[in-house]
């Protein structure tokens, strides 16, 4: 028996309504999308907490109370003294340290105090940051609501997050003993940079949520591969800045050379390898560590200016816009360093210098963001 004859013009879906299906979406997709908007919500609190725990941080250096609590104690340390005597038993304490011995040995209890205060409210910013994290992440875990293959990146946040604990810790032991008045210069370093690494991965999962699975997909068809290796050089190369930062502030480089665009009236100081063994100038010697700082910015405002040029060749707004405030805050971001060396590192200056660096590391991965998944725009656009 022959087929019935269908009429050019039938509809599809009159002749055979099961044999066409709407498409099925893809699995993030069918997840609950508000999970994604709590989540970005969730990560954008992470990232202000962790932004001012690192201007904190930098108060504490800066006012030099960071070994001003001599024990580390992730729970009961949550209290501060309560009496006259667990005030003086912390005094007591500090006045072992060779800070104390060596700088501050007319100290008064009222002066422990106001340093005290200072490296409380940081390790207690920090157990408010782990916290945030473990409540929001375990609410997003048992509910269910976390997109497929986000859970690692969400716990892997956590994870580094009480590594960093670790590290502090081991950064306030280097100045508890011998002969040192302040913490290693390096682990400062490394504690500052997984700063930034937690700031930085806050940052680009709060990217990467706003869009739908199948839109950053689409997204990365578009990529401009070019201009997204350069950013990721500019990425690297604004971390190094950060960690050299870091040694600047470990050990007060900022404060000893404050001409510019001279050191001590020369380009490249005399002192700058009079350290024993040679590699020791470029975490010991203020004129080394601070001439380093100096000319990596300078290279990393003439990267950031090249990436920006590069970028004018980008059809897309959102992608040229993105790179216009990454270098115009390259530029200012320098002018904020030379101010802070001009007033050798007076508080305010420090503090907006460093401001500056979280701001600059935050354009860069969204631009970053932007030209390796280009946002859609129109024809006309």
């Amino acid at each position: 028996m022959s087929a019935k004859k269908r009429s050019i013009f039938e509809e599809v879906s009159e002749a055979a309504p099961d044999a066409v299906k709407a498409p099925r979406p893809g699995l993030i997709d069918r997840a609950p999308r508000g999970a994604r908007r709590a989540i970005r919500l969730w990560l954008m609190a992470i990232f202000a907490l962790v932004a001012l725990m690192i201007l904190v941080g930098g108060l504490t250096r800066l006012t030099d109370s960071g070994l001003s609590i001599t024990e580390w104690k992730p729970i009961t340390g949550a209290l501060p003294p309560m009496s006259e005597a667990a005030w003086q038993a912390e005094f007591e304490a500090y006045q072992q340290i060779p800070e104390f011995r060596l700088v501050n040995k007319g100290m008064s209890l009222a002066e422990f105090k106001s340093i005290y205060w200072w490296e409380w409210g940081h390790r207690q910013l920090g157990r408010v940051i782990g916290l945030v994290w473990a409540v929001g992440f375990l609410f997003f875990w048992l509910t269910k609501r976390i997109p497929p293959g986000w859970t690692g990146r969400l716990f892997g946040l956590g994870v580094l997050g009480g590594v960093q604990g670790a590290i502090g810790w081991w950064m306030v032991r280097s100045g508890l003993t011998g002969q040192m008045v302040d913490v290693a210069s390096y682990r400062l370093a490394v504690h500052l940079g997984l700063a930034f690494v937690i700031l930085g991965l806050s940052a680009w999962y709060i990217l990467m949520l706003g869009r739908s699975e199948a839109e950053i997909l689409q997204a990365r068809r578009m990529r401009e591969k070019k201009l997204f290796s350069m950013s990721t050089g500019l990425m690297h190369l604004a971390f190094v800045q950060i960690l050299l930062g870091a040694l600047v502030a470990g050990i007060d480089a900022g404060r000893g050379y404050i001409d510019w665009p001279w050191m001590n009236g020369r380009f490249i100081p005399d002192e700058i390898l009079d350290y024993e063994p040679w590699w020791s100038n470029f975490f010991e010697n203020p004129a080394t560590v601070q001439f380093v700082h100096r000319m990596a910015g300078y290279l990393l405002v003439i990267f950031a200016l090249i990436v920006w040029r590069r970028s004018r060749e980008s059809g897309n707004r959102a992608v040229r816009g993105a790179f216009n405030l990454v270098a115009a805050m390259a530029v200012l971001q320098m002018l904020l360093g030379i101010a802070a060396v001009m007033t050798a590192a007076q508080l305010h200056a420090a503090l907006t210098h460093q401001a500056g660096a979280i701001l600059l590391w935050a354009l860069i991965l969204r631009a970053r963001f932007l030209a390796g998944y280009p946002p859609a725009q129109s024809i006309r656009g």
